[in-house]
């Protein structure tokens, strides 16, 4: 479970980002706020599965209204509701559409970041562009598969990214705000 106090902000100048699907799994997980679980979302299909941890930045609300997304950069995945500190190395800034309705579904980029573990990539520019590519083709076709276009409209470096949790947390706090 996860408390309903935890903060956007590590220390540092680091984010708190909580795995919801490990890296190598076909099974995309989501946090049910309601029952304070973690909920089997959907099963990708044959040969599909996610190329990196994938996860939320609590305290924070994307434009379709769910917490903002991070794909961190791993080599080994973690496990569902895992919670890292981490550090916002760019953004794949996307438009996603469904039905006739278009929003933008930007992706945030970290890396994990511990005391004994300090990650030499620091911008996305680090990251080669093969990769890169790959992420972009991943989000296209998971997209394609629930009958959504994704569309990547340019890669960004931290203070985008720093400039869309900014975003991200006032509409939550907007939010929150709404419901009291």
């Amino acid at each position: 479970m996860l408390p309903m106090n935890l903060p956007s902000r590590a220390s540092g100048g680091l984010v708190h980002v909580v795995v919801d699907t490990p890296k190598g799994s076909a099974n995309k997980y989501k946090f049910d706020a309601e029952l304070q679980v973690f909920k089997l979302s959907r099963v990708l299909p044959l040969g599909a599965q996610f190329p990196f941890d994938f996860g939320f930045i609590p305290g924070t609300a994307a434009e379709d209204g769910d917490a903002l997304d991070v794909i961190l950069i791993v080599d080994v995945p973690s496990f569902v509701g895992c919670l890292m500190d981490a550090r916002l190395i760019g953004v794949i800034a996307a438009e996603q559409r469904e039905r006739r309705h278009t929003i933008r579904n930007d992706r945030l980029i970290a890396v994990p970041v511990t005391q004994v573990n300090k990650p030499r990539i620091r911008r996305i520019d680090d990251l080669p562009n093969q990769k890169l590519d790959e992420l972009e083709s991943f989000f296209i076709n998971y997209n394609k598969i629930q009958g959504r276009q994704f569309s990547p409209l340019g890669r960004r470096g931290p203070e985008a990214a720093e400039r869309l949790l900014q975003t991200g947390i006032q509409r939550a706090q907007r939010k929150t705000r709404g419901r009291s």
